[in-house]
């Protein structure tokens, strides 16, 4: 029996785990993805984010819209606001007369990266991702309020230009006034609790 060996297959690269997370993100949300594993999304084009200790971004809630997205990531919480907000935190900080104050709340704006929760329908054979407890509490960054594909993310974020509006967007004063108001009575319950030390 004479015949022809097919050709074997070039070896293939193993799949990306994170590649149908990245579709999601960039084909369904429109959101810039970085390169490399894991998936990390692109901050400062399409939203800012703020992130906070869970605690304080728990209070923050009220002040945001149904369709505000949030994540957590651990003890974390992650905002979504409006891109330019990490710009104006500072200054809005100053106003509120948080300025002086250390707090644990952090803004990340442009040219930086967070990571990427796995899309609302992933994980184990499709369904929702098993986070064993509270959202986030195995280090894995999960949607607390997933973005919704084809609904236009930046008119339900947190911005300045609300303030006083009537358009139903939520107002970043009022989302940074509580968050730090949580932020700064985390800091004294933790100070509260060091022995006194004496010499």
């Amino acid at each position: 029996m004479t015949g022809s060996v097919p050709p074997v297959p070039a070896p293939r690269r193993p799949l990306d785990p994170g590649a149908g997370a990245r579709h999601w993100y960039e084909q369904a949300l429109g959101w810039a993805t970085a390169p490399g594993t894991p998936v990390r999304l692109v901050v400062g084009r399409r939203f800012d984010v703020l992130d906070v200790p869970a605690e304080a971004g728990r209070a923050a809630l009220r002040h945001l819209g149904p369709h505000s997205p949030v994540a957590v990531q651990g003890d974390r919480m992650r905002l979504l606001v409006a891109a330019g907000s990490a710009e104006e935190l500072p200054g809005l900080l100053e106003w509120l007369e948080w300025g002086a104050v250390g707090l644990d709340l952090v803004a990340l704006g442009a040219g930086t990266l967070t990571d990427a929760p796995l899309p609302p329908e992933a994980g184990p054979a499709g369904g929702r991702p098993r986070t064993h407890g509270r959202p986030g509490s195995q280090g894995a960054a999960v949607w607390l309020r997933p973005p919704e594909p084809g609904r236009e993310v930046e008119a339900s974020l947190p911005t300045l230009s609300a303030v006083g509006g009537q358009g139903g967007t939520p107002d970043l004063v009022r989302v940074v006034d509580t968050a730090a108001t949580q932020c700064h009575r985390i800091r004294l319950r933790r100070a509260c609790a060091q022995p006194l030390a004496f010499s």
